[in-house]
């Protein structure tokens, strides 16, 4: 399938020279088939994940605690990412890190496919260790393929690559969420394992077409740092198992004994992780200047994660109880809202990747601080929108699904200026020490905005009421607005990065 999307190189001397995908190095067909059917995995079993978690024949669980899960399951998500990409820099290397994680991923699907609710939470931690592990690392390889951060097809590369993700993520709810609410849930679960063994022959058929550089270990463990990982590691590991065996014989556990920790681990370790990076007085001048000026990129993407992310918990659970889900009378899973955003980006994605170029062309294309405004912008004016349908559900009427659809068509814009920029920013920026772990950084951002939606969930804020919306709304718009009134600022510390 990949191969036919190839034609003649127009750049010889590229990785896979001979071949290029749509202009872009071979290897690109790789990772866009690979990121496909993982995504396909990943997005199926999210779509299913809040509807199981509330249903009678699931969990049946509160909408708040199936809110709280599934924002605590995103975070750790991104969370290990920057222990996945620390991995691929001081053990594996990148290649390879990937395929172990396609393997841990199909056993997590796999373990969620099992009917037994003992082994559910067992299954997310699997997918999200090995989405950890895979997803800083795909997303470095793809910078591998280009000559440098000045390469003028690298952004648009980064958006082929995010089409990849939603061609994945618009076929998952279809095929899964059917199949799981209509069917049956833990078959749905075993159709992601499905998607994920298919992703996984297709990367190991297809990594000679990769940048010779993923198969680098940037800076490996000596003998002796292998030994105290390990023993740091182990000892870590036998004080958590005392704990909650302590908790757990005394009677006294609950699910907040698990989910808070996270939470809190997933809003103070950026903070740590970045403030360890500018304190290393090993990066020069100019490596600090770009991180300075990459923590407002940070802090705009966890506000803008904190309300997208919504879309499949928040905004899906009202769908569930409160929405019209209906197009001229016929009715459809409620899963295939999460379909909505992912065939937007595959025809949006192009236009946006044309726009930025021609842009380019003519030294008017917005910097990426101007960027991340508009994505904020956009962002807070979807949770505006949210108001309306919020409305007609209080007024005691069902809310046409349209309105929903809207909701996800704003926030899907908002994306397209957010996203992929901040993709293709952090590996221009990243100093060289921290290749595959700036992206994990990158990720952060999202675990930082999921554990936020985690807390208030927790802490038994209702996040379908009126009040919250709005004020989550204003905080994204006034963040736009700070970041677009410092641009210059911004742009002056990013140094010769474009």
């Amino acid at each position: 399938m990949a191969s036919s999307l190839t034609k003649d190189s127009v750049t010889p001397g590229t990785p896979g020279s001979e071949k290029t995908f749509f202009g872009h190095p071979r290897g690109l067909a790789t990772l866009f088939m690979t990121e496909m059917w993982e995504r396909f995995s990943y997005y199926g079993m999210r779509a299913l994940l809040p509807l199981y978690l509330v249903a009678p024949g699931g969990l049946h669980l509160s909408a708040a605690t199936a809110t709280a899960i599934y924002s605590v399951y995103l975070s750790l998500v991104y969370l290990l990412a920057l222990p996945g990409g620390w991995f691929a820099d001081r053990v594996l290397g990148p290649r390879r890190t990937v395929a172990v994680a396609g393997v841990i991923i199909m056993l997590g699907h796999l373990t969620l496919a099992l009917p037994s609710s003992g082994t559910f939470f067992a299954g997310l931690g699997l997918v999200a260790i090995g989405s950890g592990l895979l997803k800083a690392n795909i997303s470095t390889m793809v910078g591998h393929l280009y000559e440098g951060p000045d390469d003028p097809r690298r952004d648009g590369g980064f958006t082929l690559f995010y089409i990849g993700i939603n061609v994945g993520a618009f076929a998952a709810p279809l095929v899964i969420g059917t199949v799981g609410e209509n069917v049956n849930w833990h078959l749905g679960f075993a159709l992601a394992a499905v998607g994920m063994a298919l992703g996984l022959a297709q990367y190991l058929l297809g990594t000679r077409h990769l940048s010779s550089r993923s198969d680098v270990v940037p800076t490996p463990l000596s003998a002796e740092e292998k030994k105290a990982t390990l023993r740091k590691s182990g000892l870590w590991a036998a004080a958590a198992i005392v704990f909650y065996a302590i908790v757990g014989a005394s009677g006294h556990y609950t699910l907040n004994w698990l989910l808070v920790p996270i939470t809190v681990a997933g809003l103070v370790i950026p903070v740590m992780v970045i403030a360890r990076i500018k304190r290393d007085k090993t990066l020069d001048r100019a490596d600090q200047s770009k991180m300075s000026a990459y923590i407002w990129f940070f802090v705009a993407a966890a506000v803008f994660w904190m309300i997208y992310d919504q879309g499949g918990s928040t905004v899906s659970l009202f769908a569930d109880s409160s929405a019209k889900n209906t197009v001229f009378g016929w009715e459809f899973p409620v899963s295939w809202y999460q379909s909505v955003n992912p065939v937007l980006i595959m025809a949006l994605a192009p236009v946006f990747a044309w726009a930025w170029l021609a842009l380019a062309r003519r030294g008017k294309e917005p910097s990426t601080a101007t960027k991340f405004a508009m994505g904020l912008a956009l962002i807070g004016a979807s949770f505006f929108l949210f108001l309306a349908p919020l409305a007609i559900a209080d007024g005691g009427h069902k809310a046409a699904a349209m309105w929903l659809v809207a909701i996800y068509f704003v926030q899907t814009v908002g994306e397209l200026t957010l996203s992929p920029v901040g993709l293709s920013v952090t590996t221009k920026m990243a100093p060289a020490k921290y290749a595959s772990q700036m992206m994990g950084v990158w990720f952060l951002a999202v675990t930082a905005g999921d554990a936020t939606t985690g807390l208030l969930s927790i802490a038994g804020v209702d996040l379908n009421k009126t009040g919250i919306v709005t004020l989550q709304a204003a905080l994204a718009v006034l963040a736009g607005a700070a970041v677009w009134m410092y641009r210059k600022r911004v742009r002056e510390l990013m140094g010769d990065v474009h």
